[in-house]
């Protein structure tokens, strides 16, 4: 996995990447942004000052104070909430543009990611970065810009107004300072650690609940219900301690930022009550300073507890951006070419496969599937079928030896015009919640609704299409949850019609289907492979014994090929497997 060198954990790298890849195009809202922060600043900074003047005008008998004094400060007032409301409406555009394009580039990585690297995690626990941990990344964002230049600009201003008044007074309420900044360090750290572990297991927690969702069926068959309860008491209490170690971590902020500030106070009241008292200060002295102090001390607390804030984002931040920088191993060469099909012969040639290191998938495969045949891939389950298949669109790559389609090796070629060439149909059906028109549409993007409707016939879908109240606009529902398995096998069917590639995979396309759809999709099957280069996978020998080849597979090796009749008469495995699937004895594993 490549990460950049940045990402070393400091808070500081994470958000100059953040500025550099993603506020940087927002510049000059930004730049107005710190405009109205610094006019807040400056209005806030006055307040003491106003105080002060008009206790002092007041001591004096000045009339004029009372014209005026309530004006200025309506005024100064005005100004302020003004550049609040306009920082606010400026922050809160650029914020949800940085997260929405955050999302989306986070989204177009996954899509773009390669099997293997989509295996890593469930869907659930993806699901969850986008919800989570921008929950925690748009926090950052809001309150650096509402919190940390808005406040350093507020204590900058009132930092200057207490040294006007008494530079003496600010030094003593500054000495607090270190003794505070210390422990919100310490407690930044710990709640960084703290938040990594939380997200990470909320990813878990998503992919349990989803995991025990989509397997309700199973549970309630099974009676697994307590055991899945328990599963997630289990996860939910470890999220729940999780939370409770940030959240006291948390809460240790406010006691330090009171207690110090409490401390500076009562070192200024002693010092300006002596210099009132003796007549060396005026009243509008000590209350404009103090005015000043208390105001310096929101946005003093404010800044103390962005800290945690900002450690909990840097967490965030940290597993977006190494997801993010992760590098898909399948890559287009820089001179790849567009595949030329003028055949559709595929050849394994010395093929070796493996998922993991210490995990052989398939070893030394050599086999041609001959252009407009088909080769049946048959054998236990676990053989290396699926393996098989899965290397002809590059969905994983092989670790040696090549794969070739008219002697074109795949990895040469662009990976548009190579899964151009390839259509594939399993028996796990992948619809999207839009309608039918659309999901057979996906195979040739374009396709006018004569020629999707010219496919559906051909599928053997358009009789039951017709049927339904909205026709081809009928919504499928999420996952095509609105049809049966038959009918979204046969939209599924269509969609390869429409697409017209001239290779065909076929991955056990009728092996979970009632004896009905199988027989419609079954011969639905026949007229898409007619004059392509197929190559399926049977779990019934009695759909394959057509085949112009069959491969016989056995522990990631090609142990027989031949027809049907041939390997019958050879006695082999096949043969052995014919015998079982003929007669009353269960089949071992899966054909």
């Amino acid at each position: 996995m490549a990460r950049r060198p940045l990402l070393r954990g400091d808070t500081l790298p994470l958000l100059r990447r953040l500025w550099r890849e993603w506020l940087s195009p927002h510049r000059a809202t930004l730049a107005v942004v710190l405009v109205l922060i610094a006019i807040v600043g400056a209005a806030t900074g006055l307040y003491p000052a106003l105080i002060k003047a008009a206790f002092d005008a007041f001591d004096a008998k000045d009339q004029r104070a009372l014209a005026y004094g309530p004006l200025v400060v309506i005024v100064v007032t005005s100004v302020r909430g003004f550049a609040l409301f306009g920082q606010t409406i400026l922050t809160n555009r650029v914020v949800t543009r940085v997260e929405a394009d955050m999302q989306g580039a986070l989204y177009a990585h996954l899509i773009e990611a390669d099997m293997a690297q989509l295996g890593r995690e469930s869907a659930a626990s993806f699901t969850q970065r986008f919800t989570t941990d921008f929950a925690f990344i748009k926090e950052a964002l809001t309150r650096i810009s509402t919190v940390l230049l808005r406040d350093i600009a507020m204590l900058i201003a009132l930092v200057i107004a207490l040294v006007w008044m008494d530079p003496v007074l600010t030094l003593v309420a500054g000495i607090t300072v270190p003794f505070v900044a210390g422990p919100i360090g310490r407690v930044g750290k710990k709640l960084r650690h703290v938040s990594t572990n939380t997200q990470e297991q909320m990813g878990l927690m998503a992919s349990l609940i989803s995991e025990s969702l989509q397997g309700a069926r199973i549970a309630k068959t099974y009676s697994l219900e307590g055991y899945l309860k328990g599963r997630a008491s289990d996860a939910l209490d470890e999220v729940r301690r999780l939370k409770m170690k940030a959240a006291n971590a948390r809460g240790r902020l406010d006691p330090l930022l009171e207690i110090g500030g409490g401390f500076a106070v009562a070192a200024v009241l002693v010092i300006v009550g002596q210099r009132v008292m003796s007549g060396e200060k005026t009243v509008g002295d000590f209350t404009g300073y103090v005015a000043a102090l208390l105001l310096a001390a929101q946005p003093a607390r404010a800044l103390g507890t962005l800290n945690a804030i900002l450690q909990e984002a840097a967490a965030a931040l940290t597993r977006y951006f190494a997801l993010l920088d992760e590098h898909p191993t399948i890559r287009e060469a820089p001179d790849a070419v567009p595949l030329r099909v003028t055949q559709g012969e595929i050849t394994f040639e010395n093929l070796r496969f493996r998922y993991r290191e210490d995990a052989p998938a398939l070893e030394g495969i050599d086999l041609t599937v001959r252009a407009g045949s088909t080769t049946a891939l048959v054998g236990r389950s676990g053989s290396g079928k699926s393996s098989l298949l899965n290397l002809v669109p590059r969905l994983y790559d092989v670790t040696d030896g090549r794969v070739l389609i008219d002697g074109q090796d795949i990895r040469g070629v662009t990976i548009g015009s190579l899964r151009a060439a390839v259509s594939v149909v399993s028996q796990e059906v992948v619809l999207f919640d839009d309608t039918i028109a659309a999901n057979i549409g996906f195979g040739r993007p374009g396709a006018s609704r004569t020629e999707i409707e010219a496919a559906a016939e051909a599928a053997a879908a358009h009789g039951f299409v017709s049927r339904l109240s909205e026709g081809y606009d009928f919504r499928v529902g999420p996952a095509g949850g609105r049809l049966s398995g038959g009918e979204r096998q046969r939209i599924s069917l269509a969609r390869a019609f429409l697409k017209d590639a001239p290779i065909l995979l076929l991955d056990e396309a009728t092996s979970a289907l009632d004896s009905e759809s199988e027989q419609l999709v079954q011969e639905a099957l026949v007229r898409l492979m007619r004059g392509r280069t197929t190559l399926v996978i049977a779990h019934r020998l009695s759909t394959v014994r057509d085949a112009g080849q069959i491969a016989v597979m056995e522990a990631g090796r090609v142990i027989e090929t031949g027809t049907h009749e041939a390997l019958v008469a050879a006695g082999g495995t096949y043969a052995r497997l014919h015998r079982l699937q003929l007669s009353d004895e269960p089949v071992p594993a899966a054909v």
